[in-house]
């Protein structure tokens, strides 16, 4: 979703995208419109199709809404890169970088259209290490504090943010957050400016009208109707991606615009498009008002996000690995390890644990926990339902505060040891001093190695199996134990707890009848 600024000629770029249509490639990219840059891609979702039945319920019009929300709305201009002293030979000539080549059909319309253009709408000249990002933002306050998305002004040595009437004003970046790709700029006005408010975007249903406004293509002020066609997506962009999908026309620079339900209330910012030729195809996502208020919030007291910190690596409970802990319904948010003095291991939170409940909501996904741990303020103390040993019971965590990334360490070779017996297609042998030396293991992990795999077994050799279960292993002999004990019980799966390249992970191992 962040695009970065490029010297690449805007005739290459409509080159790239028209093969890109031509070979229906498909891609997400980033909705900021950025002269002299390519987007960034990356593969998501389909759209569910509006229902024509619903046709006579449609507005006669949404004019009186636009008049309302479209004066807060606003074009960003985001210099990029090294300046003027840096401009291509055919921008100090004044020629305009056309988005074709020449001869094309289009080119006469395209100059003449630029001709029409005000001054702050026509595209700047572009340098070779620099550009203009033209994107789209909100003002939220009376005072001037505008939102954006962050990818928009990301890197940006000069922001000019346009109001509704054309008035250009400098803008101050206040703060930015990558990880939800959210921005707040600050401009300076004599008079106050019309803002909008935020709305509740967990009332948002999938089918509900929705409208985008923003400054397409640089074109400036434009509004697209749709309805909300699905919540909650993850597209991996980031740890916190919750976004509300919609197929109101969404494209290249409406990056940073809002979108409003019918009664005018901001529900979400819109950030990315999912599409085979760089324009809308009808699937566009935003980010949700209610995560962004909090971000916003933030970046407006203190310039930066501060996130609540756990403590713990959690996996996605998938089908097998619900087989494996004898649950039915593949939800919740399972603990692979668990830091060392941490609140989670403070609160004694253990490995295995399988989170259900957050501060009194549920826990449906591994995403559900990242969003709320996220949310919660450090010190805070919040009760953590779990299941262990087969039955649910509440912990009390007091949260601690996010100050860095951690990143599992890296293992050594994987080989495979001569001496291995098999169990379920599962070559294992004893973790011995010469398969740690080989392997890069510490003294500190105990288990038995996988040294050959045979069949579909998620299991990867090098992999250290620590536990059948809930037991302790620590031979070949043991690990067959437990699974032929796992299979007479006529369970489809056992859980094994497994060393992988330094960090701990949950594996379901499918099991034969008995």
């Amino acid at each position: 979703m962040t695009e970065t600024t490029q010297p690449t000629p805007a005739r290459r770029r409509l080159r790239n995208t028209v093969a890109a249509l031509m070979l229906g490639t498909t891609v997400l990219t980033g909705t900021a419109l950025v002269a002299g840059s390519p987007a960034s891609f990356a593969a998501t979702s389909v759209t569910e199709p509006a229902n024509a039945n619903t046709a006579a319920q449609l507005p006669g019009s949404f004019a009186p809404l636009v008049r309302k929300v479209q004066p807060a709305v606003v074009t960003i201009m985001a210099a990029q890169g090294g300046g003027h002293a840096e401009r291509t030979a055919e921008a100090e000539r004044g020629a305009p970088d056309l988005p074709f080549p020449p001869g094309s059909p289009f080119e006469e319309f395209f100059r003449r259209f630029q001709d029409q253009l005000a001054p702050q709408q026509r595209p700047e000249p572009r340098g070779e290490r620099g550009g203009v990002s033209l994107g789209s933002g909100f003002i939220i306050d009376a005072g001037g504090y505008v939102v954006t998305n962050n990818h928009v002004v990301d890197g940006a040595r000069e922001v000019t943010v346009t109001l509704d009437d054309g008035t250009r004003l400098p803008a101050q970046v206040v703060g930015h957050d990558e990880k939800t790709d959210l921005a707040l700029l600050k401009v300076s006005s004599d008079t106050p400016l019309p803002y909008l408010a935020f709305g509740d975007s967990d009332k948002a249903a999938v089918g509900d009208w929705v409208l985008a406004v923003g400054n397409p293509f640089g074109l400036g002020g434009t509004v697209t109707t749709g309805i909300v066609s699905a919540r909650g997506r993850n597209i991996n962009a980031g740890p916190y991606d919750d976004f509300i999908q919609t197929d109101a026309a969404i494209n290249r620079g409406n990056s940073g615009g809002p979108m409003f339900n019918a009664a005018g209330e901001v529900i979400g910012i819109n950030t990315a498009i999912f599409s085979p030729s760089g324009g809308s195809v009808g699937i566009g996502f935003a980010i949700p008002s209610n995560l962004a208020k909090s971000v916003v919030a933030q970046l407006r007291d203190h310039g930066h996000v501060e996130r609540g910190w756990l403590g713990v690596a959690v996996q996605q409970v998938t089908p097998e690995l619900a087989a494996g802990l004898g649950r039915d319904k593949a939800e919740g948010a399972l603990v692979a390890q668990v830091t060392p003095g941490s609140p989670a291991d403070k609160a004694g939170l253990h490995q295995g644990d399988l989170i259900l409940g957050f501060d009194g909501k549920p826990v449906h996904s591994m995403r559900d926990l990242t969003l709320r741990v996220a949310e919660t303020k450090s010190g805070e103390s919040v009760p953590v339902q779990v299941l262990r040993d087969g039955s649910e019971r509440t912990v009390t965590v007091e949260i601690g505060r996010l100050k860095e990334e951690r990143v599992a360490s890296a293992g050594g070779h994987r080989g495979e040891s001569a001496s291995a017996t098999t169990v379920n297609g599962l070559a294992l042998a004893p973790l011995t001093a010469a398969a740690r030396e080989r392997l890069g293991i510490g003294a500190e992990v105990k288990g038995v190695v996988v040294t050959r795999v045979d069949g579909d077994a998620p299991i990867q050799p090098g992999d250290v199996i620590e536990k059948v279960g809930d037991a302790a292993v620590s031979s070949p002999a043991e690990v067959s134990k437990h699974v032929q004990e796992a299979e007479k019980a006529g369970r489809k799966a056992v859980l094994l707890l497994v060393n992988r390249d330094g960090a701990d992970t949950f594996v379901a191992l499918p099991l034969r009848a008995a």
